[in-house]
């Protein structure tokens, strides 16, 4: 039986705001926070954040979904929320970070998932079920991208700071960014403010601990010959193939992957699109869809 590791202290008004089970597991030397809520019996929903979040960004979802009887499942990504923070930045590249997603999978014996994936949480999430698609039931996609850019692609304003070596290590390092200015990727930009944006900015509150941000931004492609450009054709490949029932919600003022919802949609027409004036972290604005969406996801395995 895997062992489950204490988890991480956290100050009185952080822990206020997550009444869930919490512990870590080891993945490969590192360690992996995890929240639970709900039915430990229950089906498992996989709840994947992405760059700079942590599982803090799915609360308001799993309190949306209790009395429902699903297990919903939050990790923290390696380098973010309450995981182990590892210095080299060479270790943070999508393949890594999608076989120590797989390794929570094994570990907790996921099976029957319904996959929620937003940001990097989107291509890290599916790179862990593409390698055991047996496990996976349902995907409710969120803001995210599910493949490769097409070619003579831009980059984004966002990217291209992120390899500017000098003024991205500043920015991100010592400023903070962009932890520090979620709010401005938002559609009510109110709903990042306050309790909330310190609850984004208190688990890399230290220097040492900010890399990842930056090394996390370095693993969106840059040219067809970057090393993420793989693993998401292989994400794409799984997700169009995929049978299972579908969902999208979308945040139509994401200012980062906003105008990407008909291409994804196009990559799975059957799924059941539910659009919003949300921003990137859709999360924090619209959690009643997003549980919606899990229940109509949920409601359609059992009738299939």
């Amino acid at each position: 039986m895997t062992e489950r590791l204490p988890a991480p202290e956290l100050p009185d008004w952080l822990a206020a705001q997550l009444p869930f089970e919490r512990y870590c597991l080891e993945v490969e030397g590192r360690r992996m926070h995890v929240m639970e809520a709900g039915d430990p019996n229950g089906r498992p929903v996989l709840a994947v954040h992405g760059n700079p979040t942590w599982g803090y960004l799915y609360r308001k979802i799993a309190m949306e979904l209790d009395g429902s009887g699903l297990r919903v499942v939050m990790p923290d990504i390696v380098g973010l929320g309450l995981s182990s923070k590892p210095t080299d930045p060479a270790v943070h590249t999508l393949e890594n970070h999608g076989r120590w997603m797989g390794s929570v999978v094994d570990q907790l014996d996921l099976n029957g998932v319904v996959f929620i994936g937003q940001d990097w949480g989107g291509p890290i999430g599916l790179l862990a079920l593409e390698a055991r698609p047996e496990r996976a039931a349902g995907m409710v996609i969120l803001n995210t991208v599910i493949g490769p850019p097409r070619e003579g692609f831009k980059a984004t304003a966002f990217h291209r700071f992120a390899n500017m070596p000098i003024a991205s290590t500043i920015g991100f390092r010592v400023l903070g960014f962009p932890q520090r200015w979620l709010h401005t990727g938002q559609g009510d930009k109110s709903s990042i403010r306050g309790i909330v944006k310190r609850s984004y900015v208190w688990p890399l509150r230290k220097y040492a601990e900010r890399g990842a941000p930056l090394w996390l931004a370095r693993m969106v492609p840059d040219s067809q010959a970057h090393p993420s450009i793989a693993p998401l054709k292989r994400t794409q490949a799984f997700v169009e193939g995929f049978e299972g029932p579908t969902a999208m919600v979308w945040g139509d003022r994401d200012p980062v992957l906003g105008k990407l919802k008909r291409r994804i949609h196009r990559a799975m027409p059957s799924a059941l699109l539910t659009e919003t004036p949300g921003g990137h972290f859709l999360q924090e604005e619209h959690p009643v869809e997003i549980a919606a969406a899990v229940r109509g996801v949920v409601a359609r395995i059992q009738s299939d």
